[in-house]
């Protein structure tokens, strides 16, 4: 029995579109002026999954690339996973999604494990107070 293997491309020309400008460095507004369009454009542009041939001639010219290679270059669920997971600051730099923790504590920690264990102990306390009253009760 035979079983032909059949992948469906994930082609996204909007991703597609957006990788390649992001990886030449160029803002929406960027390409937007060199397009002679709107950034608002450029986004929903960017945001569909297929796009007409002659959009595409003026992205691939824009960007440099090839028609082809905007319209044969495949999603990688990792990427997507990166891209999804930075977030830019206001400057325009790029940081990753989870920051290293720069605060500093303001409490002591042995603090924090006396309080801890003192709530064990107040919890077992009152345990045994139940269990010798149950005792008294049964006598």
């Amino acid at each position: 029995m035979e079983t032909g293997n059949t992948t469906t491309k994930r082609v996204h020309h909007g991703h597609n579109i957006k990788r390649l400008r992001e990886s030449r460095g160029m803002k929406q507004e960027t390409i937007a002026h060199v397009m002679d369009l709107a950034q608002q454009t450029i986004s929903k542009y960017e945001s569909k999954r297929t796009l007409d041939d002659d959009i595409l001639k003026k992205f691939a010219e824009a960007l440099n690339v090839s028609v082809d290679t905007l319209k044969e270059m495949e999603e990688d669920p990792v990427t997507i996973i990166f891209e999804n997971n930075i977030i830019e600051n206001n400057n325009g730099s790029i940081k990753a999604y989870v920051e290293e923790d720069n605060s500093t504590n303001t409490f002591n920690p042995v603090d924090k494990i006396v309080e801890l264990c003192e709530r064990m102990l107040q919890a077992d306390q009152e345990k045994i107070a139940l269990l010798e009253q149950l005792l008294k009760e049964k006598k």
